[in-house]
């Protein structure tokens, strides 16, 4: 069973080490390389938390151990403005398919009422799919799509982006 928790003060640890997962995963759709020290970039992750942003992780037990296992995370920034956006969001690949990015997104979007958004690339057509979907079972067909340059990045294609109406 697939639990969802708030990122705890001691648990931003195991979120930097997902987001190494999650960048390495991103790579090929973004050219993205490790930079000298190893690591893929991880600036974002100082912003967290913050009065407006949160983080959630997801816990299934480990095949292996029983042990609770990190499967899934999702952070969350603009809490309490106009639009709050669902900035990152990763889940590792043994656990996709079976759901558990649908209910983790869906539970994080019912924490916070009033409007989302969330972009993803366009050569990441799974992602596309998934976000579609996501928005569609939560919001029916309140929420359009639109694409939009990556700010200081004119060489590389738009970003779509999902907003609630």
């Amino acid at each position: 069973m697939v639990r969802f928790a708030r990122v705890g003060d001691d648990q931003w640890d195991i979120v930097a080490w997902l987001w190494q997962a999650f960048r390495n995963d991103l790579a090929p759709v973004v050219d993205g390389f490790p930079y000298a020290d190893g690591r893929y970039r991880h600036d974002r992750l100082a912003d967290y938390p913050g009065p407006d942003r949160e983080g959630w992780l997801a816990w299934s037990p480990h095949p292996n151990t029983g042990e609770a296992a990190p499967v899934a995370f999702a952070l969350v920034s603009g809490i309490g403005t106009l639009e709050q956006a669902m900035a990152e969001f990763f889940v590792v690949p043994a656990a996709r398919r079976g759901g558990t990015g649908r209910r983790l997104a869906a539970h994080v979007l019912a924490q916070h009422p009033g409007r989302w958004c969330v972009a993803f690339q366009d050569g990441n057509p799974v992602a596309g799919r998934f976000w579609r979907t996501v928005f569609t079972e939560a919001y029916g067909d309140g929420w359009v799509e639109t694409e939009e340059p990556v700010p200081g990045r004119p060489d590389v294609a738009p970003d779509h982006w999902i907003r609630t109406t």
